[in-house]
């Protein structure tokens, strides 16, 4: 594997007294995508919360570019580089289009500005087209296309997108695809959390499979697709 860009290792997460993450473990390398596949509720969200530092592990390691950030609040995450686009959007509905991708602008972790907005809105064409129209009145498609643009204008290191083709149409989950592959085209390090295989296996390049809060498998994406039994017993296919 190329160089490591994130390294998590033997995270415990809670939910106040509820334990939802047990030794938690994974790797992705530069410029890599990697699948975090799992049933509804096997700790995908909680995973990606806990690296975003939103929720925060009682123990084991979270290393971003060699550096722990473990423990570290949300915002700090992001400053050191982390860009995640959660399950539910949270994109600001009152607020333009264009004022939402604006807020979110800052330089990368190390200084650079590859993301600006003539950018998001170049690789995002139906964003610019609906950039005066408020967030709330975007369908879930739009929204998620204005959630990954709002990322990207941090200039991220780290994309993290948890389940990005949940509850869309056909036609969005397929602009969803080929945005994430022209994203690892261009080199980005990306977390996938999805339950939908069939989705992942043309993007990813490695697949961790998460149940009840701990890594069941670990390899390429190769390695699970012929894996009938981790696909059987823990994804349902």
């Amino acid at each position: 594997m190329s160089e490591i860009v994130l390294e998590v290792t033997g995270i415990d997460g809670f939910y106040g007294s509820s334990q939802v993450l047990f030794g938690m473990a994974l790797e992705v390398g530069k410029g890599q995508t990697l699948a975090l596949l799992g049933r509804n509720g096997a700790g995908k969200s909680s995973t990606m919360k806990a690296i975003a530092g939103i929720l925060s592990p009682r123990s084991g390691s979270i290393r971003l570019a060699g550096r722990e950030i473990r423990g570290l609040p949300s915002h700090m995450v992001a400053r050191a580089g982390v860009g995640f686009v959660p399950e539910d959007r949270q994109i600001f509905s009152d607020l333009s289009v264009q004022d939402n991708l604006e807020i979110a602008a800052k330089k990368g972790a190390d200084g650079t500005c590859e993301w600006n907005i003539e950018r998001v809105y170049k690789m995002l064409p139906l964003l610019a087209q609906l950039k005066g129209r408020m967030g709330g009145q975007l369908s879930g498609g739009e929204q998620q296309l204005l959630t990954i643009g709002r990322a990207l204008m941090g200039n991220p290191g780290l994309l993290l997108l948890d389940e990005p083709s949940e509850g869309l149409a056909p036609i969005m989950v397929q602009k969803i695809g080929d945005l994430i592959e022209t994203l690892r085209q261009l080199g980005t390090t990306i977390v996938l959390a999805e339950q939908n295989l069939h989705f992942c296996l043309g993007l990813a390049d490695s697949a961790v499979v998460i149940d009840r809060g701990s890594a069941v498998f670990s390899g390429t994406i190769e390695d699970l697709r012929a894996n009938d039994d981790v696909k059987r017993r823990y994804l349902s296919v």
